[in-house]
């Protein structure tokens, strides 16, 4: 009783130190987040809840108009036509890009020399400015380009890449290609938060490379996987810049994109369905970031 009389004060004091670093630290901590916070409010959330605003009003006479935007917006071809395009190219190749940079990562963490210069060579695509990357594209996939000069030297037919359905794939290409580096730099960094003892302890128990992938590589790296899957997600829309210098403001039907809408839609200040638009697309990313979320928490139970 004596001793536990003696130590409790000093439990309390140290208690109560630990209690103000603690307040201390995250005073700082909100110190510094201020000014982030400040600009998100005022370039960010301020001008949406302007657009979500907007979207309930005709835009000329100022009225309230409920749903009808939005009714008229889910009735428009183009839309339906941008948002099924879109949703496409996020569904093929989120998961492509995300499997063939963790591939892409796991094989230059195995090499011995020079794994710093593939990581920094694979950023190249990313580093790349949007005109640059079109002129290749443009070089690479025209009637008259590269790839359909290979075509006729092999004995084939040259193809029309843009002017058909293969244009969606293109734009796929282009996009694995130029954000591959990227993914592969944030894999190879969770990669690294493995211990390598673990791949020593499985080697021993007879595990090979493939089985060490399975059972090593991929719980080791899941607590990423919601992280990496925003950004990619976030770049997927970025590749709107390439398409539109590569074929305009009206490409074939299939890499017909919802940027390709708005854009149209802004030039001609149609606002009603800008802002409708806008409001649904950024509910669908918040939904799709859920559903990340909710994959990947399950992941990693």
């Amino acid at each position: 009783m004596k001793l536990r009389n003696k130590l409790l004060p000093k439990l309390k004091k140290e208690q109560d130190s630990t209690f103000r670093s603690k307040n201390k630290n995250s005073l700082f901590a909100f110190l510094f987040i201020i000014p982030s916070l400040l600009g998100v409010s005022i370039f960010k959330l301020l001008p949406f809840a302007d657009v979500l605003k907007r979207s309930f009003y005709r835009g000329m006479s100022g009225e309230f108009s409920g749903l009808e935007n939005y009714i008229s917006v889910l009735q428009n071809e183009a839309f339906r036509l941008a948002a099924a395009n879109t949703l496409r190219f996020v569904a093929l190749c989120i998961p492509v890009l995300m499997a063939f940079s963790l591939l892409l990562s796991v094989l230059i963490g195995g090499c011995k020399y020079e794994a710093d210069f593939f990581k920094t060579t694979s950023l190249i695509p990313m580093a790349l400015p949007a005109a640059s990357v079109a002129f290749l594209w443009k070089a690479a996939f025209h009637k008259n380009g590269l790839v359909n000069g290979m075509l006729i030297y092999m004995g084939g037919s040259p193809q029309d890449f843009m002017g058909t359905e293969l244009a969606f794939y293109m734009l796929i290409i282009c996009y694995i290609w130029r954000n591959a580096g990227y993914d592969t730099v944030l894999w190879s960094a969770s990669l690294s938060n493995i211990s390598p003892n673990l791949y020593e302890a499985a080697s021993v128990d007879g595990a090979g490379p493939v089985m060490q992938f399975f059972l090593v590589t991929l719980p080791g790296v899941k607590q990423d996987f919601f992280i990496i899957g925003i950004l990619s997600l976030i770049n997927s829309f970025k590749v709107f810049r390439e398409a539109y210098l590569v074929a305009g403001a009206y490409p074939h039907t299939s890499m017909y994109l919802l940027q390709h809408l708005f854009n149209n839609w802004f030039a001609s200040l149609d606002m009603d369905k800008l802002c409708a638009g806008a409001v649904m697309t950024a509910g669908i990313i918040f939904f799709l970031i859920f559903l990340l979320k909710k994959i990947s928490g399950e992941a990693a139970k």
